[in-house]
């Protein structure tokens, strides 16, 4: 039986550093209890599908071809990423296209809300660089975006301030820690690393290039209807822009010619100046999916597991870890989340 009374001295046990670990890592260190985090890799984690990601906190957006329960919980998350990192950047996203996708264009915004339609001078008052470029943008003002690679060592060092552990270099297994501590809780949360206890999730591959111009300035991502996959450019520091993002059903790594084009002809499309732009990286991740790609959080006597945050996982993961830390210390179940066994 989970201990579901909070104590200063209840352990938790937390293994993968990612996106989902860390803020599982820091509520539960924040709210009292003896918290370690272990993670195989190193400080870097260049390893983890969180250095490949594209960092949007955009629940509206993803309405248009995600669940419900991935906007739910995606709203709450925006209030926890506001609430423990207020310095996120919440500048909204901005939606765009090219006369031939109209009506792809106008069925993103029906099957959307939150968002307001701005005119070609609108979205030249919002984004100057985008100025003549399109002749109308759906904005949502509410949404937010991370850089991934700066915002997970952050996390990483409120956790630390919060009185938690942080192990890197520490490969360790669930039956492991139980045995060390048999009265503690494990929260696995090693994504495509746990298909040895969760054999459905599969690796869903996502596709990233960065490039740096300084001819371009945006203070949001802008998302390009594409006939495919949604194809969005992110503003990151330093005249970065990230441009993703891929969906492919594959599990080798790289980037591929196809995409690559596709890619970089989705930025050259939002502006020419894009064309100059000098290419910094290629990468892909494996992002950890169940079948029905919505998350999941499963719970086994002493043992959690945080998995299948799919695409949405820097938007769903503060959520998913107040559920977890809601379930432990006052026994509440989310039935749309959760599953006891």
């Amino acid at each position: 039986m989970l201990q579901t009374t909070k104590r200063p001295d209840s352990t938790v046990s937390i293994i993968g550093a990612g996106i989902a670990g860390a803020w599982q890592a820091l509520l539960f260190a924040q709210a009292g209890h003896a918290v370690t985090l272990h993670e195989r890799s190193d400080a870097g984690m260049t390893d983890a599908t969180s250095h490949w990601a594209g960092g949007m906190l955009a629940p509206y957006c993803e309405a248009e071809v995600a669940e419900p329960i991935i906007s739910r919980l995606g709203l709450r998350s925006l209030d926890i990423w506001r609430r423990e990192l207020p310095d996120t950047p919440f500048n909204g996203s901005l939606v765009v296209a090219h006369p031939r996708e109209r009506n792809d264009f106008e069925r993103f915004a029906r099957m959307t809300e939150g968002h307001r339609r701005l005119d070609a001078s609108g979205l030249a008052a919002l984004e100057p660089s985008l100025e003549g470029r399109f002749r109308d943008a759906l904005f949502f003002p509410t949404e937010g975006h991370v850089e991934p690679r700066r915002v997970l060592p952050k996390l990483h060092a409120r956790i630390v301030a919060a009185g938690g552990t942080i192990k890197f270099g520490s490969d360790v297994s669930a039956a492991d820690l139980a045995n060390l501590n048999p009265k503690g809780i494990v929260i696995d949360c090693r994504g495509l690393g746990a298909r040895d206890e969760q054999p459905e999730l599969r690796g869903v591959k996502g596709e990233m290039i960065l490039i740096e111009s300084d001819e371009v300035q945006l203070a949001r991502p802008v998302r390009l209807i594409h006939p495919r996959w949604p194809l969005y450019v992110i503003p990151r520091e330093d005249n970065l822009f990230m441009l993703g993002a891929t969906s492919i059903e594959a599990e080798d790594t790289g980037v591929s010619v196809r995409s690559a084009l596709e890619l970089l002809g989705a930025a050259y499309a939002v502006h020419p100046a894009f064309g100059e732009a000098r290419i910094v990286e290629f990468g892909s991740g494996l992002r950890p999916a169940f079948p029905d790609n919505l998350p999941r959080i499963g719970v086994r006597g002493g043992k959690i597991s945080v998995n299948g945050l799919y695409r949405h996982g820097f938007l769903l993961a503060p959520a998913l870890a107040e559920l977890t830390l809601n379930y432990v210390e006052r026994g509440q179940i989310d039935n749309e989340v959760m599953q006891c066994v």
